[in-house]
C-alpha cells in the first residue's frame, strides 16, 4: 500500500502534517511527531509584529542619545511581549532540521509586506524547505474596496515569491467574495500551494473587567465542512497543492479530504487535545479502512469525490443547501 503522497514540490510519506502550532516550539515534540508518523511538520508563525519589533529595538539602541527625552523611550514594546523573537525562530529552524529527516515549513503571519521578504530570505537560509504565508488581514477600513484588499494579498505573494526559491504555499480565509477567483490569482501571482482554511480568532469581552480579551477555541470536527467543499470545488481547477485544516479529527476526516481533493492534511488542535501520539492512531487506523476498502494508494482515492468527478456536482452548491435545511427532523 502506497501512502504517499506530494506537496509543496516534495514527496511525502503519508498526508498527516501537524499544522502551525504551539507545540512545535520544543524540539522533543518534533521529534515525537516524526516518530508518530507526521510526514513534515509546520512550525508556528513568526509575526510581523514580532519582526518589526525587532527592527524598533535596534534602531533604539542605535539612534537613542544621552539628550534624548527619556519619555519617548516608552514608545518601545518590551521583549517580554514575545516569546521567541525572529533570531530565535531561525535558529529552532536549524535545530529542527538536525534533529528530524521529516520536512520543515516555516510560517509567517502578518498583514503587509514589512520585513517578510528579509526574513523569507533568512528562513530559506536556516534551512526551511518550505514556507508557509498566514496573511490575517481584517478589513476595517471602509475606504478600500474588496479588489484593493485582494490586491495587498497578491502583492505580497509576488513579493515573498520572488525573493526565495523554496515552495511557497498561502493559507487563505474563507471570507473573500470568490475563493476560487482568488485563489487562481495567489497561484498566478507565484503560491505553490493553497492551505484551507485559516482561522481568525475572534475576541471576547470580559464583563468583570469591561476588557476586550483573546479567547482561544480549538476547532470541533464540524469545522471541516467548510474546507472539505472549498477543497472539493478548487480540485483540478487551480495548478495548485491544497492543504485542508480545521476540524480533522479521526482517520475519516483524513480520508474524506483526500477524496475531495486535498494533498495532504493538517491537523493541529485534536493533537493538543488527545496528545502527538494520536497521530499515529490516525494513520494506522487509516491503513485499515484502506486495506478493507481495497484502496492500493492515497493517489488512487484523492479527488475522487471531487466537485468535478461526482456524479451531482451541486451537492457542493446551493442544491444542497436546500436538501440539508429540508432534511432535519
Amino acid at each position: 500500500m502506497d501512502l504517499s503522497t506530494t506537496y509543496l514540490g516534495m514527496k511525502l510519506k503519508n498526508p498527516l502534517v501537524p499544522s502551525s502550532g504551539p507545540l512545535q516550539r520544543e524540539i522533543k515534540n518534533l521529534k515525537a511527531m516524526e516518530d508518530a508518523g507526521a510526514s513534515a511538520v509546520v512550525l508556528w508563525s513568526l509575526f510581523e509584529e514580532q519582526i518589526t519589533h525587532e527592527q524598533l529595538e535596534l534602531h533604539h539602541h542605535t539612534s537613542v542619545h544621552a539628550e534624548s527625552f527619556a519619555e519617548a523611550t516608552n514608545f518601545f514594546p518590551e521583549q517580554s511581549e514575545y516569546h521567541v523573537g525572529p533570531e530565535e525562530y531561525l535558529e529552532h529552524i536549524r535545530k529542527a532540521k538536525e534533529a528530524v529527516k521529516i520536512p520543515i515549513i516555516a510560517s509567517l503571519n502578518g498583514k503587509s509586506t514589512g520585513g517578510w521578504i528579509d526574513y523569507a530570505q533568512k528562513i530559506e537560509q536556516a534551512g526551511a524547505d518550505a514556507l508557509e504565508l498566514n496573511i490575517y488581514k481584517l478589513a476595517t477600513d471602509s475606504s478600500k474596496t474588496s479588489a484593493e484588499v485582494e490586491k495587498d494579498y497578491i502583492d505580497i505573494v509576488k513579493s515573498v515569491k520572488a525573493s526565495v526559491k523554496i515552495p511557497l504555499a498561502v493559507k487563505l480565509h474563507p471570507f473573500f467574495t470568490s475563493i476560487i477567483n482568488i485563489s487562481e490569482e495567489l497561484v498566478k501571482a507565484g503560491a505553490d500551494g493553497l492551505v484551507l482554511f485559516n482561522r481568525f480568532y475572534q475576541p471576547d469581552i470580559d464583563l468583570d473587567n469591561l476588557e476586550v480579551v483573546p479567547n482561544v477555541l480549538l476547532s470541533t470536527p464540524m469545522a471541516m465542512r467548510l474546507p472539505l467543499r472549498w477543497v472539493a470545488i478548487l480540485h483540478g481547477k487551480i495548478k495548485a497543492d491544497l492543504a485542508a485544516t480545521s476540524g480533522i479529527y479521526t482517520e475519516k476526516d483524513v480520508l474524506k479530504m483526500l477524496m475531495a481533493g486535498a494533498n495532504v492534511t493538517m491537523m493541529m488542535s485534536s493533537l493538543l487535545k488527545f496528545g502527538i501520539p494520536h497521530l499515529a492512531d490516525v494513520l494506522g487506523k487509516l491503513k485499515f479502512w484502506m486495506e478493507v476498502n481495497e484502496y492500493e494508494s492515497v493517489e488512487q482515492m484523492r479527488g475522487s469525490m471531487s466537485y468535478q468527478n461526482v456524479a451531482d456536482p451541486s451537492q457542493f452548491e446551493r442544491a444542497n443547501y436546500m436538501k440539508v435545511l429540508n432534511s432535519y427532523r
